[in-house]
């Protein structure tokens, strides 16, 4: 099933935790009044009943590579993939004041910025414990070349650091699964 467009569910889209249909993650219709907090408590339970770790997106309405993740995430190639190893959700914080038709989610930009994410862009990427312990963040340290966030990977290195994220956070994935994944990126970056 395609994945809805930020556009569609302004506030947040939710893996399963608000959906009465489990297979459909990302697919749910957004609860009108949830916040931060409860999306991740409903997250976290989920992903320790089904002993998978979390795949957290930080994004906005207005975010072209906040949809070429969810391209990504909802390709029939992939999606399986990532299946096996996360629980997906995606909070809005970074809509636009002047936009009337997007928010964002309450309390999604403290918990952006308690997982390393303030300032970082979009989409920001965290791969999370089923308790919400930081596994691994899109935002490459100073220390390295091309400090901050990866967003969306395209580059080589951007890429790289995504591969580097699933190894620490999905070692469920075969070396067939992250070659899949790693070719997918690669040829559907743009040239």
């Amino acid at each position: 099933m395609p994945l809805p467009s930020r556009r569609t569910f302004p506030r947040l889209i939710l893996s399963a935790a608000f959906s009465l249909v489990p297979s459909a993650a990302h697919a749910a219709l957004p609860d009108a009044g949830a916040t931060a907090a409860d999306v991740m408590t409903a997250t976290e339970h989920r992903a320790a009943a089904e002993h998978k770790n979390i795949l957290l997106t930080f994004g906005a309405s207005w975010c072209s590579n906040c949809r070429l993740f969810d391209k990504f995430l909802a390709d029939p190639t992939i999606r399986p993939i990532i299946d096996k190893a996360f629980v997906l959700a995606d909070l809005d914080t970074g809509e636009l004041p002047s936009d009337r038709r997007h928010a964002n989610i309450p309390g999604g930009e403290k918990l952006q910025t308690s997982l390393g994410g303030k300032d970082a862009g979009y989409p920001y990427i965290v791969m999370l414990d089923p308790a919400g312990k930081l596994l691994a963040g899109s935002a490459r340290p100073a220390s390295l070349s091309h400090p901050g966030n990866i967003g969306y990977p395209v580059a080589p290195w951007e890429i790289d650091w995504f591969m580097d994220m699933l190894k620490k956070s999905a070692p469920i994935l075969t070396p067939g699964d992250t070659a899949t994944i790693r070719t997918w990126l690669n040829t559907h970056a743009p040239k």
